[in-house]
């Protein structure tokens, strides 16, 4: 019977369990903003976010979603980030090449570093690369200081990564028909 009752002296009564729940996504919110909407009775206020979600492993998703406040946003913003992952191609923790992109009024470049460099980024675009696993890289915003259009360019320029540089694609050989039509 004492078994019985040091079992029970564990347990909590009904309640939401006190155990850390593994989180299988981290989450960083990048940006909050109040907006309104006027109406004939007046303005309507919500509040906009934008969430960056990552496992730390390669998988990555944005999203922005709106509430009428701060906590129902960030939970629709993260669970539609969730259905909008990506995943993120590295070769010895960077980048496989550089990337140049155009999005809207923003710019990004992104480059491949060495070991022990780290991430070398401003703006939304280092919490991205953080919560992606991506340790080294270098990257340098221009243009627009937008964060939603900078955050669709990053995660536009991810989508480009190839396991293979295009400019370090194996070459295709000739036919050998124009090889042996050349000598003539």
């Amino acid at each position: 019977m004492a078994g019985q009752f040091q079992q029970r002296r564990g347990r909590s009564r009904g309640g939401p369990s006190r155990e850390r729940e593994v989180k299988e996504f981290e989450q960083k919110v990048l940006e909050v903003a109040r907006v309104t909407r006027v109406t004939a009775g007046g303005k309507r206020m919500r509040f906009r976010v934008l969430a960056v979600i990552g496992d730390l492993k390669g998988r990555v998703g944005f999203a922005v979603a709106k509430g009428s406040d701060v906590s129902q946003a960030i939970t629709k913003a993260t669970t539609r980030a969730k259905k909008n992952l990506i995943t993120i191609v590295t070769v010895n923790d960077t980048i496989p090449h550089a990337v140049t992109i155009k999005h809207g009024a923003s710019r990004l470049i992104l480059k491949p570093a060495p070991r022990g460099t780290g991430i070398i980024a401003g703006g939304v675009v280092r919490p991205i690369f953080e919560l992606s696993g991506v340790g080294n890289v270098v990257s340098k915003l221009l243009g627009t200081r937008n964060k939603i259009n900078n955050v669709s360019a990053t995660f536009k320029a991810l989508q480009m990564l190839r396991t293979q540089s295009p400019s370090r694609a194996p070459r295709v050989k000739e036919a050998p028909e124009q090889a042996q039509q050349q000598p003539q």
